[in-house]
């Protein structure tokens, strides 16, 4: 078949992932080589392991964020509060919500790790100090993490029932 489309394959490009038990014995697959095992995989930037979870997309993502916010606070001596939220909307939030529609997390710790660096960005200003974190996103004008996941689920959704997206594409 591979002869027949022309079809070039390059073991050392090539990896494969067992999904599931991890007590069962492990395969070796074989295509002009052996193909080397993987315990994670990043598919269109989405880190997933073979657990089918995705802590390690979710701590980098955190860890990215937090690099980004530590940055901002050392390059920027006069942050007032609409300097900080166009940062923060341009830099820091996107990376906390690209493909969050393939990874939302469901787990309590993780939202709130998520979390976490939204809240750690809000006490950058010297204004928004003393304030709770609520206070500190109302005055900001920017919703908690949980509830923009909530809305762009909703905003999916609505999309697939009311067929605006090619039907063959869904």
């Amino acid at each position: 078949m591979v002869k027949r489309w022309r079809l070039n394959f390059h073991p050392d490009k090539n990896k494969h992932m067992r999904i599931g038990r991890s007590d069962v014995k492990e395969q070796e697959y074989k295509m002009y080589g052996n193909i080397t095992s993987t315990k994670n995989e990043r598919g269109i930037g989405v880190v997933i392991d073979d657990n089918l979870t995705f802590i390690g997309h979710l701590a980098e993502k955190i860890n990215k964020a937090n690099n980004i916010l530590g940055i901002i606070r050392r390059n920027f001596v006069h942050l007032d509060i609409f300097i900080l939220k166009a940062l923060y909307t341009a830099l820091v939030r996107p990376h906390l919500e690209y493909a969050n529609q393939i990874w939302c997390p469901h787990l309590v710790k993780d939202t709130k790790a998520i979390e976490n660096v939204q809240r750690r960005g809000t006490r950058m200003t010297p204004q928004l100090k003393g304030h709770n974190y609520e206070e500190r996103v109302n005055k900001l004008d920017l919703p908690i993490l949980a509830y923009r996941r909530s809305r762009e689920d909703q905003i999916e959704t609505c999309k697939i029932i009311t067929q605006k997206y090619d039907q063959q594409c869904i």
